[in-house]
Parts: structure tokens; C-alpha cells; sequence
């Protein structure tokens, strides 16, 4: 199931931005693909949906879900067989026994509902910003060809000169890394545990 926009073109209206009907279409586009890309770099859905995964299982007790928070988990499967012996505790599923009986990973399928009930006014902003600066790159020129890339730094008219900048993004679509980082630490895309034995 494909999630919904972070965003909506009601909410670029909300921020003054005017969108002609025969544009919808194509705002929609931008909608999504920014909130796709604001979800790439978070790590996590940041609005709220149910999934099953598939997780490696191993000994230890904990078994981390991704994309948080999370509110309920409905089913979990080990190597195939329904197991009902765990507990939700801040974001993980918890085990006595731990999620591998022998000495090879297990595979754990679950099914949980995860993510935030209403995504927060920051992010419904950014991903307005993002599709605002598609849109205006694409009425810029007939046909949609302001959406090449072209990041102008300096313009000189008398013997006519143009400087392009080069910052490594090709669309408007592309966070910075900077953004990416800040969005994965928040959102819990970002952080690795690293677990010693």
C-alpha cells in the first residue's frame, strides 16, 4: 500500500502558494516524490501505517523495529511459527528466551503499527517548500524545461557571463546532507547500535 503525501496542495495553499487547476496534477507528482524523499532520509514512514517485516533474529533479548514510533504490534512470526512470549518496550519487541533458538540467526516476520498519527508542521512545511521550488521550476519555462537543473550563483549583462554553482544536487527533489542527517537523527533512521559479545 502506497503511504500518502506528507503534504497535500491544500497545505501549499495554506502557505500562500496559488495552484491553477490544470496544475494539480502535477503538484500531486511533486507532493509525492518530496515526501519520498523527506521519508528516504528519515529513515521511517513519519506518518502512520502498519507493515510486516522481515528481521534478522538473534540471542539477544531485543529486537529493534524500525521506523518510530511504535504503537502496537499484532502478530510475530519466528522461523514461520506464531510466538506470543514478547513485550512491546520503548520501540523493541523484548524476549526472555531472545530471537534465535540455535546457533543461526532466525527469521522474525511482524506486523506493527508504526509512525506518527499526524505529521508534524515542519515537515508538511518542508515538503511544501520542496515541491513550491518544483513548481516554480516548472512554470519557469514552457513545457516544463525549467526543471533542468540549473543552480545560477552570478549573472553579468555587459558582454553577457553566467555562473553556474555546482552544491552536487541535480533537482530540487535532493536534500541536503545536512537535512538527511538531521531528519535520520530525529526520526531514527540514523543511529546504529553497535552491540558487543
Amino acid at each position: 500500500m502506497a503511504l500518502l503525501p506528507l503534504a497535500t496542495v491544500a497545505d501549499l495553499t495554506a502557505r500562500g502558494l496559488t495552484v491553477e487547476s490544470t496544475e494539480t496534477a502535477i503538484v500531486g507528482v511533486y507532493l509525492d516524490v518530496a515526501s519520498a524523499a523527506v521519508r528516504d532520509a528519515a529513515g521511517s514512514p513519519i506518518s502512520q501505517t502498519t507493515s510486516t517485516i522481515t528481521l534478522e533474529g538473534e540471542p539477544d533479548p531485543r529486537l529493534r523495529l524500525p521506523g518510530l514510533p511504535v504503537t502496537a504490534v499484532s502478530t510475530v512470526e519466528v522461523d514461520g511459527e506464531p510466538v506470543t512470549d514478547w513485550r512491546l518496550r520503548s520501540g523493541a519487541l523484548w524476549r526472555a528466551c531472545g530471537w534465535s533458538s540455535g546457533c543461526e540467526p532466525s527469521e522474525v516476520d511482524v506486523t506493527y503499527t508504526h509512525g506518527l498519527p499526524v505529521v508534524p508542521a515542519d515537515i508538511v512545511d518542508l515538503v511544501c517548500r520542496i515541491a513550491a521550488a518544483a513548481l516554480v521550476a516548472y512554470r519557469s519555462e514552457a513545457g516544463g524545461t525549467g526543471l533542468a537543473a540549473q543552480d545560477v550563483r552570478a549573472e553579468r549583462i555587459g558582454d553577457y557571463s553566467v555562473t553556474y554553482g555546482d552544491d552536487g544536487r541535480i533537482t530540487e527533489m535532493e536534500l541536503p546532507d545536512y537535512l538527511r542527517r538531521r531528519l535520520a537523527a530525529r526520526f531514527g533512521g540514523g543511529a546504529a547500535v553497535v552491540r558487543s559479545r
